[in-house]
């Protein structure tokens, strides 16, 4: 398997990406597509990834496809968020194609965007997830940092990952990139 940055002829293989992974969950949900048709109306993560791209808080660099075997399995992406004035990182949405979950993708995608975000100095990430899979690469309760997300409905899975450039200073409300407050 090979991680690399995104590329524009990527983007119909991530869209599939996140169909595969997030589909099955708004199906067995009983999701509609507004029309009562269970299930046939894409993801709400597919049209994030085309909002986010679109996006200032959008940084190509830091949009990650994993490659196996000349095919995109799996995609990660982080955009540009902030703690108060504190420009930090967000996490999401990050999908690997159902048949290839549980092998490794999504944690090497975890490990090769924290790797990257550090290179870069960012100092922190913020994400809403499980808490069963991200605790494993470092994130913790985002209240633990003084950190609060801007929904409070989101407080007891927002989690947040300090980098090498982390500064106790950091602390206050979390806000996403735009397209996130419209999911």
């Amino acid at each position: 398997m090979l991680i690399r940055r995104e590329r524009a002829d990527d983007a119909a293989a991530i869209a599939a990406v996140h169909r595969s992974a997030f589909a099955p969950r708004y199906a067995d949900a009983g999701d509609t597509d507004g029309a009562g048709v269970p299930g046939s109306a894409d993801p709400p993560e597919v049209n994030l990834i085309t909002r986010l791209r679109s996006d200032e808080g959008w940084i190509p660099t830091l949009s990650l496809v994993a490659i196996e075997h000349d095919s995109v399995v799996g995609h990660l992406c982080l955009t540009r968020a902030a703690v108060g004035p504190f420009p930090v990182l967000a996490l999401g949405p990050i999908g690997v194609l159902a048949d290839h979950q549980g092998s490794g993708v999504g944690s090497a995608l975890m490990h090769a965007a924290l790797g990257a975000a550090d290179a870069l100095d960012e100092p922190l990430i913020g994400l809403l997830g499980s808490l069963e899979f991200y605790p494993r690469f470092g994130f913790v309760p985002a209240a633990r940092l003084g950190i609060t997300p801007d929904d409070p409905a989101w407080i007891s899975h927002f989690q947040v990952r300090s980098l090498s450039a982390y500064d106790s200073r950091i602390t206050g409300e979390f806000h996403y990139a735009e397209p996130f407050y419209n999911l």
